[in-house]
């Protein structure tokens, strides 16, 4: 399997995680949080083929370097993902009414705040079980693969016992014709010999008629 597969989702997610850096880097609003989620989300897509590309990678050494990358790429797409996290709850304690500056002050805003981290467990949570469906996916394509391999593995294994019960069989088939070529053989001696001898024969009575 060739690497250019790889190569062209690579150059793909490099470009959309350098939109998500752009997005992120811009004034927080609701418009630009939700363009960096739909781009988040296309570079997880992204991430799940590059897998899939660099575990068929037939080559040893080729398929460690690009699970690697794979590796540093998740690395990235994970920072991205905290960086648009933070936004997210900045966003939110803005609309609550809260900021970073604002005092220990009253209930009110004590309330506020602890909605606020209420909203943000549950969003974690809703991450965290977001995630564990990506892991379930990834973990069922890996287990397609291996059955797919394995299955390629029994058929060439059942080609290479065909293959082996043919030449067995033509091994015997060789035994056998030898062996009848050899009984010929010892038969044609046998009658030369029985020949031979009745000329002998013949000859020594003609000799001895010739007295």
């Amino acid at each position: 399997m060739s690497s250019i597969p790889f190569e062209r989702y690579d150059d793909e997610f490099r470009t959309l995680t350098e939109q998500v850096e752009d997005s992120l880097q811009k004034e927080s609003s609701p418009q630009n949080v939700k363009y960096s989620s739909s781009l988040l989300s296309q570079c997880d897509d992204l991430l799940k083929q590059m897998a899939v590309e660099a575990r068929g990678v037939p080559d040893a050494t080729t398929k460690k370097e690009l699970l690697k990358k794979v590796k540093e790429c998740k690395s990235q797409l994970q920072s991205l993902k905290d960086k648009h996290s933070k936004i997210i709850s900045k966003i939110d304690r803005e609309s609550l009414g809260l900021s970073d500056s604002s005092g220990g002050g009253s209930g009110h805003d004590n309330r506020k705040e602890r909605l606020l981290q209420t909203e943000n467990s549950l969003n974690k949570q809703n991450e965290t079980l977001e995630n564990a469906r990506r892991v379930m996916a990834d973990t069922e394509n890996v287990a397609l693969e291996i059955t797919t391999e394995l299955g390629r593995n029994r058929e060439t294994l059942e080609s290479a016992h065909g293959r082996v019960r043919e030449v067995s069989g033509l091994t015997n088939r060789a035994r056998r014709i030898l062996q009848s070529m050899t009984r010929r053989q010892v038969q044609q001696k046998l009658a030369m010999y029985a020949v031979s001898g009745f000329i002998v024969i013949v000859f020594l009575f003609i000799l001895w008629n010739l007295r």
